[in-house]
């Protein structure tokens, strides 16, 4: 029984696996992109989040000064 398809040589063969690679590569490279865009997004955000967390912090430590000043009158007050 003859096949009406010739059968594809090794350079038609070699040539489609390339073209696979070069796809997969491509898709690998916009991949990478937006991981690289995503991952700037959350340095970003996490610089924000440090920021309002040392601004918390301070925030913390002035009411703390506060509160020990405010024990400190209470305490002379009281003798």
């Amino acid at each position: 029984m003859m096949q009406n398809q010739q059968p594809q040589s090794v350079l038609d063969k070699l040539g489609g696996k390339v073209s696979q690679i070069m796809a997969q590569l491509q898709a690998l490279k916009e991949e990478n992109e937006v991981l690289k865009n995503d991952l700037m997004n959350q340095k970003a955000q996490n610089e924000a989040y440090r920021a309002r967390i040392e601004r918390l912090e301070a925030d913390n430590a002035a009411k703390e000064r506060e509160i020990e000043e405010i024990v400190n009158k209470i305490e002379s007050i009281l003798g």
